[in-house]
């Protein structure tokens, strides 16, 4: 019955998967590379437990946003696209099925970040801490029966060592 911390709120009461469950699904993933930080984390304080729970209040907040994004990246990243894939997490992490976009939606709307010329180093979307992640996050969106144009270790544009980036493309 669903994955713990992945599970849309209706699929749990109800066990009824929807596309919408799915997109909520999504929204955790999202906010799992946005944040640096799993799903459920019992080794956190008890308010950060559940990932959604903690950030779902800060993804609309310009001022809070660098309270949640992986210190990690270290700023390689475009504030503005990151503002741009908060909104589209929390927007994905509804609770109102109805009220989340659908995937055709999200697509659309993450397709220009990865294409913006300031997010051309550090690639907020698709860029994962490395290449065990990138190649759990394929079999992961696999089984989800979503389909991954590409899953590889890079950096530039040339292979990297195994703890470099990793970068998939979800279409």
């Amino acid at each position: 019955m669903g994955t713990y911390g992945y599970a849309a709120p209706e699929y749990v009461m109800t066990g009824h998967l929807t596309a919408r469950s799915d997109v909520y699904s999504f929204g955790v993933v999202l906010l799992e590379l946005l944040t640096g930080r799993r799903s459920v984390d019992k080794t956190r304080p008890n308010r950060e437990h559940n990932l959604v729970d903690w950030a779902r209040p800060l993804l609309n907040d310009k001022r809070r946003l660098l309270q949640i994004i992986d210190p990690r990246l270290e700023g390689q990243y475009s504030m503005k696209g990151a503002q741009k894939a908060c909104s589209l997490a929390y927007h994905c992490l509804n609770q109102n099925p109805k009220a989340r976009p659908l995937m055709s939606d999200v697509v659309e709307t993450l397709e220009p970040l990865q294409n913006r010329k300031e997010m051309a180093n550090a690639s907020l979307m698709y860029t994962l801490n490395n290449g065990i992640a990138a190649y759990k996050m394929q079999n992961r969106l696999k089984e989800n029966g979503s389909n991954i144009t590409g899953c590889h270790v890079h950096h530039n544009n040339a292979p990297a060592p195994r703890d470099g980036p990793a970068v998939c493309r979800v279409r």
